[in-house]
């Protein structure tokens, strides 16, 4: 039985992938200590699974299907730079996202309760929707980094409407993740 590295999330639309790739060149520096995403992989997660083995991909894509048919295509707004666990201790630079609807949230959530059931682990935390544009290297982002994300702060990056969630494959290789698409399920 083989395992695929896993992760369901919402690709963007290429406005918001361009927008997003020319915030990380503005805070993008030599020797900033940052993982920073290439543009091609740059996608909105909603659920990291970790190691799947092949039997329980179709599973997956069934609950997926399942939440999918439960909601509307919903709009969300892209802008601001930030960090996490804070702009201040950056270890993931961010552009945030807005979910007026509340939609992704509940998709979230009830992704997270359905695929428990199947032995997936819930996640600690509770969801705090942003498109991660880099991570550090070390603890932190280096001041210089912290300053433009500052400076990016209130940068919009426009709106799109979700129409589409994928279930993704990730394959690490020694010039980072390249992903393929396992599903895509409409919304509504």
């Amino acid at each position: 039985m083989n395992s695929i590295r896993s992760f369901i999330a919402i690709p963007l639309t290429s406005e918001i992938a361009r927008a997003a790739a020319l915030m990380t060149k503005r805070l993008r520096e030599n020797g900033d200590g940052i993982k920073w995403v290439p543009t091609d992989n740059l996608h909105l997660t909603l659920k990291f699974l970790g190691d799947v083995y092949n039997t329980e991909v179709p599973q997956v894509c069934k609950v997926v299907q399942q939440i999918c048919e439960e909601h509307k295509p919903f709009q969300l707004k892209f802008s601001g730079a930030g960090g996490l666990p804070s702009i201040e201790r950056a270890r993931v630079v961010h552009a945030g996202v807005q979910d007026f609807s509340g939609r992704l949230t509940q998709i979230v959530t009830q992704l997270e309760q359905r695929l428990a059931k199947l032995g997936f682990k819930p996640e600690p935390r509770d969801y705090r929707p942003h498109l991660t544009l880099g991570r550090s290297k070390s603890r932190k982002a280096n001041d210089s980094v912290i300053q433009k994300i500052q400076n990016e702060a209130s940068k919009e990056l426009g709106e799109m409407t979700v129409e589409e969630v994928q279930i993704v494959a990730s394959f690490l290789d020694k010039h980072g993740p390249t992903y393929q698409v396992m599903n895509s399920v409409d919304i509504g």
